[in-house]
Protein backbone atom coordinates (compact mmCIF):
# COMPACT_ATOMS: atom_id res chain seq x y z
CA UNK A 1 0.00 0.00 0.00
CA UNK A 2 1.59 3.31 -1.34
CA UNK A 3 0.38 6.33 1.48
CA UNK A 4 2.80 8.53 -0.69
CA UNK A 5 0.65 8.34 -3.82
CA UNK A 6 -2.31 10.22 -4.50
CA UNK A 7 -4.67 7.34 -4.31
CA UNK A 8 -4.69 4.84 -1.08
CA UNK A 9 -5.59 1.71 -2.03
CA UNK A 10 -7.01 -0.07 0.93
CA UNK A 11 -7.80 -3.70 1.28
CA UNK A 12 -10.65 -5.79 0.18
CA UNK A 13 -14.18 -4.53 1.82
CA UNK A 14 -12.12 -0.88 2.35
CA UNK A 15 -12.21 2.26 0.14
CA UNK A 16 -9.98 3.78 -1.75
CA UNK A 17 -9.44 7.79 -1.18
CA UNK A 18 -7.82 10.45 -3.15
CA UNK A 19 -5.64 12.76 -1.43
CA UNK A 20 -5.03 16.35 -2.46
CA UNK A 21 -1.97 18.13 -0.40
CA UNK A 22 -3.37 20.41 1.86
CA UNK A 23 -2.71 23.24 4.38
CA UNK A 24 -5.76 22.67 6.38
CA UNK A 25 -6.01 23.51 9.75
CA UNK A 26 -4.37 21.55 12.69
CA UNK A 27 -8.09 20.90 14.37
CA UNK A 28 -7.82 17.03 16.57
CA UNK A 29 -10.14 15.00 15.25
CA UNK A 30 -10.78 11.27 16.82
CA UNK A 31 -10.84 8.20 14.43
CA UNK A 32 -12.24 5.13 15.53
CA UNK A 33 -11.89 1.91 13.21
CA UNK A 34 -10.82 -1.71 14.05
CA UNK A 35 -9.08 -2.41 10.48
CA UNK A 36 -5.58 -2.28 11.00
CA UNK A 37 -4.30 -0.66 7.49
CA UNK A 38 -7.73 0.99 6.95
CA UNK A 39 -7.15 3.12 10.09
CA UNK A 40 -3.39 3.75 9.45
CA UNK A 41 -4.20 5.11 5.92
CA UNK A 42 -7.51 7.44 6.83
CA UNK A 43 -4.78 8.40 10.14
CA UNK A 44 -2.06 9.46 7.40
CA UNK A 45 -4.01 11.21 4.75
CA UNK A 46 -6.55 13.38 7.86
CA UNK A 47 -2.57 13.87 9.31
CA UNK A 48 -1.19 15.03 6.17
CA UNK A 49 -3.99 16.75 5.25
CA UNK A 50 -3.25 19.12 8.62
CA UNK A 51 -5.08 17.97 11.29
CA UNK A 52 -3.84 16.70 14.70
CA UNK A 53 -5.07 13.20 14.97
CA UNK A 54 -5.59 10.35 17.69
CA UNK A 55 -6.88 6.54 16.82
CA UNK A 56 -8.41 3.80 18.43
CA UNK A 57 -9.26 0.55 17.11
CA UNK A 58 -12.71 -0.71 18.89
CA UNK A 59 -15.77 0.43 20.75
CA UNK A 60 -13.88 1.13 24.35
CA UNK A 61 -10.82 2.47 23.47
CA UNK A 62 -12.77 4.83 21.11
CA UNK A 63 -15.75 5.69 24.00
CA UNK A 64 -12.77 6.27 26.52
CA UNK A 65 -11.08 8.90 24.34
CA UNK A 66 -13.65 10.73 23.01
CA UNK A 67 -15.49 10.75 26.88
CA UNK A 68 -11.77 12.37 28.08
CA UNK A 69 -10.80 14.17 25.54
CA UNK A 70 -11.85 17.48 23.87
CA UNK A 71 -11.92 16.63 20.30
CA UNK A 72 -12.99 19.28 17.29
CA UNK A 73 -14.95 16.10 15.62
CA UNK A 74 -14.85 12.24 15.62
CA UNK A 75 -14.74 9.91 13.01
CA UNK A 76 -16.87 6.74 13.80
CA UNK A 77 -16.85 3.59 12.05
CA UNK A 78 -19.98 1.37 13.02
CA UNK A 79 -18.88 -2.25 13.01
CA UNK A 80 -16.49 -2.38 15.54
CA UNK A 81 -15.68 -4.62 18.32
CA UNK A 82 -16.13 -4.50 22.26
CA UNK A 83 -18.64 -1.61 21.41
CA UNK A 84 -20.21 -1.08 18.40
CA UNK A 85 -20.40 2.58 16.77
CA UNK A 86 -24.73 2.65 17.49
CA UNK A 87 -23.55 2.16 21.27
CA UNK A 88 -20.52 4.85 21.05
CA UNK A 89 -22.16 7.24 20.15
CA UNK A 90 -25.39 6.62 22.06
CA UNK A 91 -23.00 6.92 25.92
CA UNK A 92 -21.18 9.83 24.46
CA UNK A 93 -24.24 11.58 23.37
CA UNK A 94 -25.13 11.42 27.31
CA UNK A 95 -22.05 13.80 28.21
CA UNK A 96 -20.43 15.70 25.09
CA UNK A 97 -21.78 17.48 21.73
CA UNK A 98 -18.59 16.45 19.85
CA UNK A 99 -19.19 16.73 16.29
CA UNK A 100 -19.21 13.14 15.21
CA UNK A 101 -19.69 11.94 11.42
CA UNK A 102 -20.24 7.84 11.04
CA UNK A 103 -18.73 5.63 8.75
CA UNK A 104 -20.09 2.76 7.28
CA UNK A 105 -20.44 0.17 4.63
CA UNK A 106 -24.01 0.01 4.61
CA UNK A 107 -25.33 1.80 2.19
CA UNK A 108 -28.99 1.60 3.59
CA UNK A 109 -31.51 4.21 4.60
CA UNK A 110 -32.49 2.62 7.94
CA UNK A 111 -28.79 2.92 9.24
CA UNK A 112 -28.27 6.21 8.10
CA UNK A 113 -31.44 7.01 10.08
CA UNK A 114 -30.36 5.24 12.96
CA UNK A 115 -26.76 7.00 13.28
CA UNK A 116 -28.90 10.62 12.75
CA UNK A 117 -31.56 9.97 15.41
CA UNK A 118 -28.78 8.19 17.66
CA UNK A 119 -27.03 11.74 17.71
CA UNK A 120 -24.81 11.38 14.48
CA UNK A 121 -24.01 15.00 12.66
CA UNK A 122 -23.41 13.47 9.55
CA UNK A 123 -22.96 9.69 7.96
CA UNK A 124 -21.32 8.76 4.96
CA UNK A 125 -21.09 5.72 3.36
CA UNK A 126 -17.71 3.97 1.82
CA UNK A 127 -16.43 4.30 -1.03
CA UNK A 128 -16.02 8.49 -0.64
CA UNK A 129 -13.56 11.18 -1.76
CA UNK A 130 -11.07 12.68 1.32
CA UNK A 131 -12.23 16.12 -0.32
CA UNK A 132 -15.47 15.71 0.53
CA UNK A 133 -14.92 14.00 4.23
CA UNK A 134 -12.58 17.12 5.29
CA UNK A 135 -15.26 19.53 3.55
CA UNK A 136 -17.91 17.63 6.01
CA UNK A 137 -15.52 17.92 9.23
CA UNK A 138 -15.38 21.67 8.32
CA UNK A 139 -19.08 22.06 8.30
CA UNK A 140 -19.52 20.16 11.56
CA UNK A 141 -16.53 21.80 13.21
CA UNK A 142 -18.22 25.61 11.96
CA UNK A 143 -22.10 24.69 13.01
CA UNK A 144 -20.20 23.11 16.71
CA UNK A 145 -19.15 27.01 17.00
CA UNK A 146 -21.99 28.42 16.02
CA UNK A 147 -20.80 29.51 12.85
CA UNK A 148 -22.49 29.35 9.23
CA UNK A 149 -20.29 31.08 6.89
CA UNK A 150 -16.86 29.38 6.32
CA UNK A 151 -15.80 33.73 6.23
CA UNK A 152 -15.01 34.88 9.70
CA UNK A 153 -14.41 38.13 9.35
CA UNK A 154 -12.28 40.49 12.10
CA UNK A 155 -11.67 43.67 11.44
CA UNK A 156 -9.85 44.18 8.79
CA UNK A 157 -8.99 40.39 8.86
CA UNK A 158 -10.50 38.07 6.39
CA UNK A 159 -10.79 34.26 7.63
CA UNK A 160 -11.75 31.39 4.70
CA UNK A 161 -12.29 28.07 6.79
CA UNK A 162 -13.19 26.61 3.25
CA UNK A 163 -9.69 27.52 1.24
CA UNK A 164 -7.59 27.82 4.04
CA UNK A 165 -6.45 31.61 3.57
CA UNK A 166 -6.55 35.10 5.56
CA UNK A 167 -6.18 38.55 4.35
CA UNK A 168 -5.80 41.35 5.61
CA UNK A 169 -7.26 44.83 3.61
CA UNK A 170 -7.92 42.69 0.66
CA UNK A 171 -4.26 41.18 0.50
CA UNK A 172 -3.62 37.80 1.38
CA UNK A 173 -1.41 36.71 3.83
CA UNK A 174 1.28 33.57 3.74
CA UNK A 175 1.03 31.96 7.05
CA UNK A 176 1.89 28.40 8.13
CA UNK A 177 -0.71 26.04 8.97
CA UNK A 178 0.16 25.76 12.56
CA UNK A 179 -0.36 29.69 12.51
CA UNK A 180 -3.42 29.10 10.66
CA UNK A 181 -4.98 27.00 12.56
CA UNK A 182 -4.12 28.71 15.81
CA UNK A 183 -5.75 31.96 14.20
CA UNK A 184 -9.00 30.08 13.03
CA UNK A 185 -9.47 27.86 16.29
CA UNK A 186 -9.37 31.31 18.28
CA UNK A 187 -11.66 33.00 15.67
CA UNK A 188 -13.98 30.29 16.08
CA UNK A 189 -14.05 31.03 19.50
CA UNK A 190 -13.78 34.89 19.30
CA UNK A 191 -14.67 36.49 22.29
CA UNK A 192 -13.66 33.82 24.97
CA UNK A 193 -10.49 33.20 26.87
CA UNK A 194 -8.96 30.15 25.62
CA UNK A 195 -6.13 28.77 27.39
CA UNK A 196 -2.82 27.78 26.36
CA UNK A 197 -3.29 23.73 27.33
CA UNK A 198 -6.81 24.18 25.43
CA UNK A 199 -4.80 25.16 22.76
CA UNK A 200 -2.21 22.44 22.99
CA UNK A 201 -4.72 19.76 23.10
CA UNK A 202 -6.90 20.99 19.70
CA UNK A 203 -3.19 21.68 18.05
CA UNK A 204 -1.42 18.82 18.37
CA UNK A 205 -1.71 15.00 18.77
CA UNK A 206 -0.80 12.66 21.58
CA UNK A 207 2.63 11.88 20.21
CA UNK A 208 3.44 15.11 19.22
CA UNK A 209 6.41 16.09 20.64
CA UNK A 210 6.95 20.21 20.12
CA UNK A 211 7.88 22.04 22.68
CA UNK A 212 5.71 24.49 24.25
CA UNK A 213 7.23 27.68 23.97
CA UNK A 214 6.74 26.86 20.26
CA UNK A 215 3.13 28.67 20.81
CA UNK A 216 4.72 31.82 21.70
CA UNK A 217 6.57 32.13 19.02
CA UNK A 218 3.19 31.13 16.68
CA UNK A 219 1.63 33.88 18.66
CA UNK A 220 5.01 36.22 17.62
CA UNK A 221 4.31 35.11 14.26
CA UNK A 222 1.04 36.03 13.96
CA UNK A 223 0.78 39.66 15.45
CA UNK A 224 3.58 40.53 12.87
CA UNK A 225 1.43 39.70 9.89
CA UNK A 226 -2.02 40.53 11.42
CA UNK A 227 -1.25 43.22 13.77
CA UNK A 228 -0.15 43.35 17.38
CA UNK A 229 -3.54 43.35 19.21
CA UNK A 230 -4.79 40.92 16.68
CA UNK A 231 -4.67 38.11 19.45
CA UNK A 232 -4.52 39.29 23.02
CA UNK A 233 -3.09 37.70 26.16
CA UNK A 234 -4.71 37.31 29.22
CA UNK A 235 -1.93 36.83 31.36
CA UNK A 236 -2.71 33.62 33.88
CA UNK A 237 -5.36 32.52 31.42
CA UNK A 238 -4.53 32.38 27.91
CA UNK A 239 -5.47 33.98 24.76
CA UNK A 240 -8.35 35.58 22.82
CA UNK A 241 -9.65 37.60 19.61
CA UNK A 242 -11.77 40.02 21.06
Amino acid sequence: MDLNSENIDLPPGGFCVTVAPDPSTLMRILIVEDEPDLLQALARAVRDAGYAVDIADNGEDGLFNAENTDYDAIILDVMLPKLDGWEVLSRLRKSKKTPVLMLTARDQSRDRVRGLDTGADDYMVKPFDLPELFARLRALIRRSAGKTSNVLEIGDVVIDTAARNISRLGKAIEITAREYALVEFLALHRGEVVTRTTLYEHLFDEDDATLSNLLDVHVSNIRKKLGHEFIVTRRGHGYCIE
